[in-house]
């Protein structure tokens, strides 16, 4: 399956995507450190942001599919660049899970969640580092 999403600038540091089947638009600014002012996700933000998505999707759809309890997740991300070459560096990932599963579903819903087509897309070089935490109880 092809996905088309396309892009035009909008200023000297900012561009606006857009994805074709829906028509939905995403303005980026680059970052602060890089000439931009910081009002609007930077690329590299989106591919950060992108994995706690991912993440999150798969979990959601795994629990919907085998039946699993889950009222929602939350995730919170930190991306630390590297300078030489400028490049994301590190990313820290906490999942808050608010489930009332079995420790044994709980510990699929993580397996579930690493399968992220984009987590198995980012450089080997990037630290990952990733926290599940249940919330809401448990078994």
């Amino acid at each position: 399956m092809i996905v088309r999403i396309t892009g035009i600038t909008t200023g000297t540091t900012t561009t606006r995507l857009t994805h074709e089947d829906s028509g939905a638009t995403i303005d980026t600014m680059a970052p602060k450190d890089n000439g931009g002012e910081g009002r609007l996700f930077s690329p590299t933000d989106l591919c950060a942001a992108s994995l706690g998505c991912c993440g999150t999707t798969i979990m959601s759809m795994y629990a919907h599919n085998t039946g699993i309890p889950l009222r929602s997740i939350a995730f919170t991300i930190e991306k630390e660049m590297s300078a030489n070459p400028r490049r994301i560096g590190r990313l820290r990932v906490n999942y808050d899970i608010e489930t009332d599963c079995s420790d044994h579903d709980f510990q699929k819903l993580i397996n579930a969640g690493k399968t992220c087509p984009l987590r198995h897309s980012l450089h080997p070089d990037i630290v990952l580092e990733e926290t599940y935490a249940r919330v809401g109880g448990g078994r």
